[in-house]
């Protein structure tokens, strides 16, 4: 048995190898020790090798899908080793002691996963390939449990936005590029994801054949005009995930290309800053799409999520969208009860994925047919919301061009009658997990099967009658016929009564004697055990042939059963942000060619919603607009004031506009934006080495490179990491590039006041600032941007809120004022000479104290009063007696 096992774990040296044993998958040596400590189970032995124990641990094979999930979420594969025949086969073919076939038949990794448990209901999860030919980058990504397939062109410089905005489960390279010194920075980022793979995996000759023959065409350019890289990438995809999947592919679209420059290209570290998906945490509460999702099905959250990650730049597609969004907003009746019925949608898209791939459920049959009798459901109400027009003008021209092509998609929704009268047929209310469980065929639907159900439970009336029969033979009313796994059916009787049994000679053949029963068997109990079994086992076979047949049906429509899938998603997504427009009271954005910028009464959306939830007086909206004439805000303004939510709030705008979502505005027009880019906040990354002043030029020197005229670029505290004047001075100069040499839109804001004297110099920037309002030796955060500068931080008082002790407020303050006089010659020898840190109690101040009675008395009088219990007449007597002690009339 070990030698079998170490021939297959030698063909999957990077996979942990469940070896399947009876009801268990085993593991050993270094696979065990590693299983032991990811899964915090019991790690034991079994036999020696080299003198040396064998370590080994074991998950039970009817719930490893937990174990599983938890080592894949570790970054571990796994490979899948079932037995291929039972132990009577193996008798048959090689004897009494001929050991059970066993091979691979899965191999799970990150980027293959099709199991709902394994997966994010509301995130694609995708296998992702990057393959170079010549000096030429291709990309291509494909979701197994969805068949959704990509590709793109690439360039190295935007590599590593194509990777953040994919989120890919799994990145498979060719062993050239992994050796590559340009990618090593990006490697490293994404290096428990890599599958590093042999070169000639990439070959694009023969990925263009694989491709060729899995969509049945002699050539791919009619779903696009792909180039040797990217064809080389979706090649690798299909060829692993192949290997993967042991030659048992799930249902593949056919690959639509996505062209550079048609949606927002978005860096990491802007993903990151603005927190679009996850927040800083890589949690989802918080980001903005938690902030934004009113999604009710899963496909409606995968393609929102997909939306939020690649906005659009082409004005007539985001128009598109908001047209269907502004249906639904009108529409608000049809609106509910669309929403309504999409609620209880199940996801049909991965549903179709699982049944393809050979691991369906019955619960899968019914998740399809459960969405295709709900799609005419939907439909009626479309065709309602559009006031009932007759075919002729059902696609008028008033009607939004997206809403048509869904009607379309609709139109032949009565092709699918057929099936789901079948399945409605077929199928039990109760559906067990697996078809294995059997169980899930109603009655009426196969009268033979029903045949065997009868006959089964006849013999269990049998099995009623015959205990019956023995307890009157025996006269033991105790007596019980019982069934297990082991020993089948038996007659069980209490111990006191056995010596009738075992002394008989009746047809009472002992077999098991327990500390509180005797166990025995007849021939005539056998002869109906095999006739139960037998029944049982046509049964389950019948069903099994029966779910083939039905998955059969299911797939040979599984094109435009996924096409409704995908048009269902649409609806689902415009409905939501039809929704959330009226929840938060967003409004349609405008978007189109021009270069301005003009938001009116613009909100932060995730923290309007964090305001308005904590009834503080909600969020105060700003207006933003940014014209050919004045390009760029340098914003100034106190900590705390809000200058970071209002840089970002109109970036995450940007976002949503695009995306063809209302936004948080009176009003929103935007020319269209080609590249995002947010420098806030502040982080180190010491795995490469770098401070966090680094990162910070890093990401700056990134914007500088790669903006456009057309980008939006958000800039906060830029220089804040090293001295005063060096960062002053890279603030000054990254400012009057922006400016001269990008013209692009920007936000930038500063501490460096000094930086508002280049409005004088740079005619396309202009000041604004941060309204606070002094009162009572206190700022109050108005929150309000208006035209402007400030000449002041208020940083110490921030620290004096975040409770800094006073002693260091005070010595701030001193330190302020002096740093503020203007005197710069000797400023710090001033400082350290004449402005003592910490000031000691005064000694003379204390022997005062100690020589003057007066004094002495007056300070004791004060030490005695005790405010919460003293009466008006008392406290009226204490003020005398310290008047009287002043003005020493009281010794």
């Amino acid at each position: 048995m070990m030698a079998q096992y170490t021939e297959i774990k030698q063909q999957y040296p990077d996979c942990l190898l469940f070896y399947r044993m009876g009801d268990f998958y085993e593991m050993f040596f270094d696979d065990a020790v590693t299983a032991s400590a990811a899964l915090d189970i019991t790690l034991t032995k079994r036999g020696s090798s080299g003198g040396d124990d064998i370590p080994m641990c074991g998950v039970p094979w009817h719930s490893h899908e937990a174990y599983l999930e938890r080592l894949i979420r570790k970054g571990h594969k796994v490979a899948i080793c079932e037995q291929t025949e039972t132990p009577d086969e193996a008798k048959k073919r090689g004897g009494y002691k001929a050991l059970v076939r066993r091979e691979v038949v899965r191999v799970v990794t990150q980027g293959t996963l099709t199991e709902d448990n394994l997966l994010d209901r509301d995130r694609n999860n995708y296998l992702c390939a990057l393959a170079r030919t010549g000096k030429t980058l291709g990309l291509s990504w494909l979701d197994l449990s969805t068949g959704e397939f990509m590709m793109q062109p690439a360039e190295s410089g935007s590599l590593a936005a194509a990777l953040e905005r994919l989120a890919a489960g799994e990145i498979l390279i060719p062993d050239a590029l992994a050796q590559d010194e340009e990618f090593y920075d990006l490697w490293a980022d994404y290096k428990t994801r890599l599958t590093i793979q042999p070169n000639s995996r990439f070959n694009s000759e023969n990925a263009l054949k694989r491709l060729q023959n899995l969509f049945g065409v002699a050539t791919l350019e009619s779903f696009g005009g792909f180039c040797r890289a990217e064809i080389a990438a979706a090649g690798a995809l299909v060829d692993y995930a192949e290997l993967t999947q042991k030659g048992n592919l799930p249902r593949i679209a056919p690959p639509k290309q996505l062209s550079l420059g048609s949606f927002m290209e978005i860096d990491a570290a802007t993903r990151r800053n603005l927190e679009l998906v996850r927040n800083m945490q890589g949690e989802r509460a918080g980001s903005l799409l938690d902030a934004i999702d009113r999604t009710v099905t899963g496909g409606g959250g995968r393609l929102l999520t997909a939306h939020l990650s690649m906005p659009l730049t082409d004005p007539v597609k985001i128009n598109e969208r908001l047209e269907l969004v502004a249906f639904f907003a009108a529409q608000s009746g049809a609106r509910e009860e669309l929403r309504s019925v999409l609620k209880h949608c199940p996801d049909m898209e991965r549903a179709l994925a699982r049944l393809s791939v050979g691991r369906g459920s019955p619960r899968d049959l019914a998740a399809i047919w459960h969405s295709l009798n709900r799609a005419g459901v939907l439909q009626n109400i479309l065709l309602a919301a559009t006031k009932g027009r007759e075919d002729k003008d059902l696609f008028a021209q008033d009607m939004p061009r997206r809403l048509q092509d869904i009607l379309k998609v609709m139109k032949p929704w009565g092709s699918f009658h057929p099936l789901t009268e079948k399945l409605g047929r077929a199928l039990m209310t109760d559906l067990p997990a697996h078809s294995r469980d059997g169980g899930f065929i109603a009655p009426g639907f196969s009268p033979q099967l029903d045949e065997y159900r009868m006959l089964k439970d006849d013999s269990r009336q049998l099995v009623a009658e015959l205990q019956a029969a023995y307890a009157k033979q025996t006269g033991i009313n105790a007596l019980k016929i019982k069934h297990n796994n082991v020993m089948g059916y038996f007659v069980e009787i209490p111990p006191a009564h056995a010596d009738k049994l075992l002394k008989n000679d009746g047809p009472f053949v002992h077999r098991q004697t327990l500390a509180n029963s005797v166990r025995f068997t007849t021939a005539d109990l056998t002869g109906l055990e095999q006739k139960i079994m037998e029944a049982a086992d046509k049964a389950l076979a019948l069903e099994l042939e029966l779910f083939a047949a039905l998955v059969a049906d299911v797939l040979s429509q599984a094109e435009g059963i996924a096409t409704l899938a995908v048009t269902m998603a649409k609806l689902d997504v415009a409905a939501a942000h039809a929704q959330l427009a009226e929840e938060r009271h967003y409004t349609r954005p405008v978007v189109d060619m021009g270069s301005g910028f003009t938001i009116t009464k613009g909100r932060h959306p995730v923290v309007e919603n964090s305001t308005s939830r904590a009834e503080d007086g909600g969020f105060v909206a700003n207006d933003c607009a940014l014209t050919d004439a004045d390009k760029i805000w340098l914003l100034t303004g106190p900590n705390m004031a809000g200058k970071s939510t209002f840089l970002r709030q109109n970036a995450l705008i940007v976002l949503m506009a695009q995306m063809g979502a209302y936004v948080p505005a009176e009003q929103a027009k935007i020319g269209v934006v080609d590249r995002i880019f947010s420098r806030v906040g502040a982080s180190d990354d010491l795995a490469r080495g770098r401070s966090t002043f680094m990162v910070e030029m890093v990401e700056t020197a990134g914007i500088l490179n790669q903006a456009t005229e057309r980008s939006f670029v958000i800039l906060d505290e830029i220089g804040r990491g090293t001295s005063t004047f060096d960062g002053l001075s890279i603030a000054w100069a990254v400012m009057e590039y922006l400016h001269d040499v990008k013209k692009c839109r920007t936000l930038f804001a500063t501490h460096y006041h000094e930086l508002t004297g280049l409005q004088e110099k740079l005619e396309k920037m202009s000041c604004r600032t941060v309204r606070v309002k002094e009162w009572q030796d206190k700022i109050v955060f108005l929150h309000e941007v208006i035209a402007g500068a400030a000449d002041r931080s208020y940083g110490i008082h921030v620290g004096k809120l975040a409770g800094l002790p006073a002693d260091v407020v005070k010595r701030a303050e001193d330190v302020l004022r002096v740093l503020e006089s203007g005197e710069q010659a000797g400023i710090l020898d001033h400082i350290a000479e004449h402005l003592p840190i910490f000031t000691p109690a005064d000694p003379v101040a204390e022997s005062a104290v100690e020589t003057d009675p007066e004094l002495a008395a007056l300070l004791d009088v004060i030490d005695g009063i005790k405010p919460d219990e003293l009466t008006p007449r008392a406290a009226l007597d204490i003020l005398y007696k310290i008047s009287a002690l002043r003005q020493g009339q009281g010794r």
